[in-house]
């Protein structure tokens, strides 16, 4: 008889990691101690609920976002299924209604005849049982406590946020007009809404965000960021123009009102499925609540907006996983116990999902008594696990997929798209020859 694995957390890795090994036969046992204890970003007792934006990134071929999905629907993930079930409007990204997409992946955790749930916290590592770890960034200190004494190694933390969602009923459609950059939406129709800027509306709204810098902040000032999803205010400290060209940025657009490109825009993107809500794209902060609120009315359509969520800030915990892991996901020291997710060192939903997926594929190796075999370099899911594997020790900071993780091609090209594509063909090859004859 097959050993029990157990799984700590019920976020998108670990559910896709219960999915995966229930699937090959093997029984498991996932706690999530919501809604026992909760957290300070999540709202629901739902797992795999997505607490920061509803985006899974872009859907694009040849994207390296695309690819990671792509390799994942291939390896036939239960979250990029859901991801598909529960999908809205978002132009290039894979977008999902958060509420279905949560309904979907906890239906089929809970109806799946070998994976048991408990709803209780995991306090404590058992270095002799089969273990996933998988519990996000928001990981309980009891749990983290137990993690440390058994790695021998400090914990890692960087603060990351999440941004304002807004009553679409309290936009004003006047002024925010239906777009996406350069006309690409999946209809044609438009899939963000977009509140133009001029010029002097947007040095007002600069001043404002500024002068709201001011409020004391519960962040220590030793404690940094995670550079690619930075607060606004964080932004509009290393210039005034920074925000025009980042989440302001109003390429592509085109005002309706005035016939030419504002000098800024804020995005909105539909929430869920029935388009009540929308999430102000890249908008996270860390002001206090009433500040927060004066402020985001100064941008034009939100001048009567009410928030159905305010942008907040919550604590990334993570290991220092080149120090500690190896590529299959294991302690080097305790190789039964696997991390999986952010926890692990990925930043982003489809990376904790594949990391997860990749998980409980290896765990269900190990558990069967078969060689692990690593997920091949030239993929994206092994390119990702050969980062926080063998990244610096020393200055080991969470990574989204980029090309730049892929290994380079032995036939160097100076076309950018040419290359992503050969990357792409080379990675598809290679996960071809991993998985074997179906």
């Amino acid at each position: 008889m097959l050993p029990t694995v157990t799984i700590a957390g019920g976020g998108l890795a670990g559910t896709e990691a219960a999915w995966q090994l229930a699937e090959r036969g093997i029984h498991v046992v996932l706690y999530e101690m919501r809604p026992v204890r909760t957290t300070d970003a999540h709202q629901t007792d739902r797992l795999a609920e997505l607490v920061c934006s509803n985006s899974l990134k872009s859907d694009q071929h040849p994207s390296a976002s695309w690819l990671l999905k792509e390799e994942l629907r291939r390896l036939d993930s239960l979250l990029l299924r859901a991801a598909a079930a529960a999908r809205v409007p978002g132009g290039q990204a894979l977008t999902v209604d958060r509420n279905v997409f949560a309904a979907e992946v906890t239906n089929a955790i809970e109806g799946h005849p070998r994976i048991e749930i408990r709803r209780e916290e995991l306090t404590q590592v058992d270095p002799a049982s089969i273990t996933i770890i998988a519990t996000g960034p928001l990981t309980s200190d009891n749990l983290a406590n137990s993690i440390g004494a058994l790695t021998g190694a400090g914990r890692l933390f960087f603060y990351d946020s999440i941004s304002p969602i807004v009553d679409a009923t309290t936009i004003d459609r006047a002024i925010a007009f239906p777009a996406s950059r350069y006309d690409k939406s999946l209809d044609g129709t438009g899939d963000y809404l977009n509140c133009p800027f001029n010029k002097a509306e947007y040095e007002h709204f600069i001043d404002e965000l500024m002068a709201a810098n001011a409020v004391e902040s519960h962040i220590p000032n030793d404690v940094p960021y995670f550079e690619a999803c930075l607060p606004i205010e964080e932004i509009a400290r290393r210039g005034r123009d920074t925000l025009r060209f980042g989440p302001m940025k109003p390429m592509g657009l085109t005002d309706p009102r005035t016939g030419r490109r504002p000098w800024a825009a804020v995005q909105l993107r539909q929430e869920n499925l029935r388009a009540d809500s929308y999430n102000l794209v890249g908008f996270q902060n860390h002001l206090r609540f009433g500040e927060q609120k004066r402020i985001m009315r100064l941008i034009p359509g939100l001048e009567n907006a009410e928030f159905l969520r305010y942008g907040q800030i919550h604590r990334n915990t993570y290991i220092n996983a080149p120090q500690l892991l190896n590529a299959t996901l294991q302690l080097r020291e305790h190789p039964g116990i696997f991390f999986a997710g952010q926890i692990s060192g990925v930043e982003g939903y489809v990376e904790s999902i594949a990391t997860g997926l990749a998980a409980g594929r290896l765990v269900a190796a190990w558990v069967k008594g078969e060689p692990l075999k690593p997920f091949p370099r030239e993929t994206a899911i092994g390119s990702l696990l050969h980062y926080i594997s063998h990244a610096d020790l020393k200055h080991y900071q969470p990574a989204n997929i980029a090309f730049d993780l892929f290994p380079s091609l032995e036939t160097p090209l100076r076309d950018r798209r040419e290359r992503q594509i050969a990357v792409c063909e080379l990675a598809s090859s290679a996960l071809s020859a991993y998985v074997g004859p179906a």
